[in-house]
């Protein structure tokens, strides 16, 4: 059964609520998880859902974490045209908590040529 906002509130931090149920978005080059490299892998911070895997996290530079590929069937994707641009937001296949937004096309030297920029408030990190 879906929480409501007083549920999520009072288990999330004021920035996770904005983020992952508001959609919102942390600044560029402030999150935890940025240029973290540990072994291990990536939960929802919403639900402890397991996200990503650290194998597929690479330097993008472009300020928020940053992985090619997401565990099978962890992620949703939808079109998302705010802001006058098409994107594609990703959010836990679980929890609905919104992630970030995945582009394509990019040119990294990936697997899927696909960059998941996920903001590292939305994250939990368990070592292997």
């Amino acid at each position: 059964m879906p929480k409501s906002d007083s549920e999520w509130r009072a288990i999330l931090s004021p920035e996770q609520f904005r983020v992952l149920r508001e959609k919102g978005t942390e600044p560029p080059g402030t999150g935890e998880y940025n240029k973290h490299n540990q072994k291990g892998v990536y939960h929802c911070a919403g639900c402890n859902s397991p996200l990503y895997v650290s194998d597929t996290k690479f330097d993008s530079g472009c300020g928020w974490p940053a992985f090619f590929d997401a565990i099978p069937g962890a992620i949703v994707r939808h079109e998302d045209n705010t802001f006058g641009m098409k994107r594609i937001e990703i959010c836990c296949a679980n929890c609905g908590g919104h992630l970030g937004h995945v582009f394509q096309g990019e040119g990294f030297k990936t697997p899927t040529d696909e960059r998941h920029c996920v903001n590292s408030v939305s994250l939990k990190f368990h070592d292997k």
